[in-house]
């Protein structure tokens, strides 16, 4: 054959995929990059500006209610104690100034009492910072409680199946069927005045049913692949098969679950708070400060609205970055640009 035939034939049959691949980028001007599937996520998490901005927002408020007024061995630098009562200056007024003096303000400065006082004299910014604390400490153990109890639920029902699938989604529907904030609220009584830890924990036993089910959702797909027909055929056991070769293949769902649970454990137990059946006396709480102060709406309305703004922000931030991770584990987008 001559050259000239074998360049006919080389044309004729076309070029290989992943050749042809490289020479459309080349063309279109772009270099497509192989990574790894945690390059991915990170690269694509970091271009969510919304995630972003959450994720900054975040760790503002977990920063300046950790550090303000001390946590365990952490030493606060505000030397005011949120539980310390005295003479109630200016009717109780927020000291805080963020105008600038050219602007006709008083200039950028906190002052004596930045949030305020209560009608005893307390400074309402330690009460906000300690109910911070507390706010995000169950919010942190419901996400835990919930995702530890969704997750190994939804594993069990979704590889083993038979009547054991049958009696954990029965059990998943019924607790389903009941109001999450009623169910909260009963168990918020019967632990009533008992610590925030065992509320944090029980609430955390009523949330775990979405994770369940898109849990065992995940393992019901996961369960058919090749590498799990391969352990299984040499013996292996269904505990080693679940948590050593399924349950790290569904870590983004997982992830984004627990993120947007712990967003709604904030929502939750300020809500259960404000209907006096979350965090009881002596504890504080976001939500608990509202109930305590909703009486003073009228006449010391920052008494309402300073925890009520950090709830948002708490339950916003979270959310933003609930938003990018689900983007960033999403297993459509395989490839980045250049």
């Amino acid at each position: 054959m001559t050259r000239n035939a074998e360049s006919g034939v080389a044309k004729s049959q076309g070029t290989p995929p992943e050749d042809a691949g490289s020479e459309a980028a080349v063309t279109h001007g772009m270099n497509v990059v192989a990574r790894s599937q945690g390059q991915l996520v990170r690269r694509r998490f970091f271009r969510h500006k919304g995630a972003l901005a959450g994720m900054v927002l975040f760790f503002l408020v977990v920063i300046l209610a950790v550090t303000s007024i001390g946590a365990g061995p952490i030493p606060g630098w505000w030397d005011k104690d949120p539980s310390t009562t005295g003479s109630v200056v200016g009717e109780g007024r927020p000291t805080l100034s963020v105008v600038p003096g050219f602007l006709g303000g008083g200039g950028v400065s906190l002052g004596e009492h930045p949030f305020g006082q209560d009608n005893v004299g307390r400074d309402y910014f330690a009460l906000t910072m300690r109910g911070a604390q507390v706010s995000l400490l169950i919010a942190v153990i419901v996400g835990l409680v919930a995702t530890l109890v969704g997750t190994v639920i939804g594993a069990l029902a979704g590889y083993l199946r038979g009547w054991v699938e049958a009696a954990l989604m029965r059990v998943t529907d019924v607790v389903i069927a009941v109001p999450t904030l009623l169910l909260a609220g009963l168990i918020g009584v019967i632990v009533a005045g008992k610590g925030v830890l065992l509320f944090a924990v029980f609430l955390g036993l009523c949330m775990w049913t979405q994770i369940a089910r898109l849990v065992r959702g995940e393992v019901l797909s996961l369960r058919e692949k090749e590498y799990v027909e391969a352990a299984r055929s040499v013996g292996t056991s269904a505990g080693r098969i679940i948590f050593k070769h399924i349950l790290p293949n569904t870590v983004g769902i997982i992830i984004v679950s627990a993120t947007l649970t712990i967003a709604g454990a904030v929502l939750t137990e300020s809500a259960l708070s404000f209907l006096n059946l979350g965090v009881r006396p002596p504890d504080t709480s976001l939500g608990r400060l509202i109930t305590d102060y909703r009486t003073a709406l009228s006449v010391r309305p920052w008494l309402f609205y300073w925890p009520g703004a950090f709830i948002i922000a708490i339950a916003l931030s979270v959310n933003f970055i609930g938003d990018g991770l689900r983007d960033a584990f999403d297993p459509r987008q395989t490839r980045v640009r250049d």
